[in-house]
């Protein structure tokens, strides 16, 4: 177990490519996550993105990524995000670094004005950090349709005043996030 207190996080930086792509792919255990994040720092639709890293000493042991959402077909587009995905090195899991990204995360983007942000994720995780399960029901269809029985794990959360007042809609992502093959579980990409 190692101690939180001696955890860095910051923004990430061009030097910091390299970092990123160790992190997520010894994570996922695969090169999937790291060529998506690869394409999503380069895709300017997916702007302004918030990239961190987590330190430990001087190894980089995790990473966050937000990139922006959109209403799909609306002229009104408040600053809303997209966090995917969240990578720890698989010896520093479940020790609450995945956590603590995802509330600096949170915290940048409501500096920035941001009002919702979604996730597809583990229902049993993200709700602990404020996401709400079955944010279709909330009036957030995902870009992709979701199967019934995962229908709890697209999750949205408020982080600003405005919040679930900024508009309802189904959501669109950054151009490269916005493909059919990153919305289903397909174990064949890997």
């Amino acid at each position: 177990m190692i101690n939180l207190n001696n955890i860095e996080i910051r923004k990430t930086n061009q030097d910091d490519f390299d970092n990123i792509m160790i992190v997520e792919k010894q994570a996922f255990g695969y090169d999937k996550e790291a060529k998506l994040v690869a394409e999503l720092l380069a895709d300017r639709t997916a702007k302004p993105i918030v990239s961190l890293l987590a330190f430990c000493e001087d190894e980089a042991i995790g990473h966050i990524l937000f990139t922006r959402a959109y209403f799909d077909n609306q002229k009104v587009q408040p600053m809303m995000h997209l966090l995917a995905p969240l990578a720890i090195k698989a010896e520093y899991q479940r020790q609450g670094i995945g956590g603590m990204l995802i509330r600096a995360g949170i915290e940048i983007l409501q500096e920035k004005g941001s009002n919702l942000v979604f996730v597809l994720g583990h229902k049993e995780y993200y709700p602990k950090y404020g996401f709400i399960p079955n944010a279709a029901m909330l009036g957030y269809p995902a870009p992709y349709p979701i199967p019934e029985e995962f229908s709890d794990c697209w999750m949205v959360q408020p982080i600003s005043p405005t919040g679930f007042e900024a508009g309802k809609g189904k959501i669109k992502c950054s151009e490269e996030l916005n493909k059919p093959e990153h919305w289903r579980n397909d174990e064949s990409d890997r």
